[in-house]
């Protein structure tokens, strides 16, 4: 089972992101679960969505602790939200920043895992016209992550997001 937290703020995508990995990799026979969790529901306010993935039948129904993966959509939350908390060494972090992973490791408290970095307005803007950072930062987890190949997603979603 792989286990995918999403950090983001209200309104940018993070939860439908979550909801769309979900629906993909079910489409590919996997079981999944894909929720938010909220605080003070408004836009800008920080909120967590999560993803379980797995080949097998799902029996868990919590958040999750421990995550394999961790998607920071906003990295102004790496300043007040602990994003890192039980991430897995042998996991990854995928951030959207236009920083680099070395400018970024002394803001992730003590992990020593995988730091990827994504500017996901540029991407977003380059090939979608608007700045949607919950695309990008969707195909970048499937890509660090490898839940499923990018054959899988593009099929499910009809065109290359």
């Amino acid at each position: 089972m792989i286990e995918i937290r999403w950090h983001g703020r209200g309104g940018q995508g993070a939860k439908t992101a979550s909801l769309l990995l979900a629906d993909a990799a079910f489409n590919t026979g996997r079981y999944i679960q894909g929720f938010p969790e909220y605080g003070p529901e408004r836009m800008g306010a920080p909120i967590t969505a999560y993803n379980r993935i797995s080949n097998s039948q799902i029996t868990i129904h919590s958040n999750i602790y421990e995550p394999d993966y961790v998607v920071v959509v906003d990295d102004t939350l790496l300043d007040s939200v602990n994003v890192t908390a039980g991430l897995k060494e042998e996991g990854a972090i995928v951030i959207n920043t236009t920083k680099e992973a070395v400018e970024i490791r002394s803001k992730l408290k003590e992990y020593k895992g995988e730091i990827y970095t994504v500017d996901a307005r540029k991407i977003s803007e380059m090939t979608l016209g608007k700045y949607f950072p919950n695309t990008p930062m969707l195909a970048a987890i499937v890509k660090v992550s490898k839940v499923m190949t990018d054959e899988e997603l593009i099929r499910r979603h009809g065109r290359v997001i």
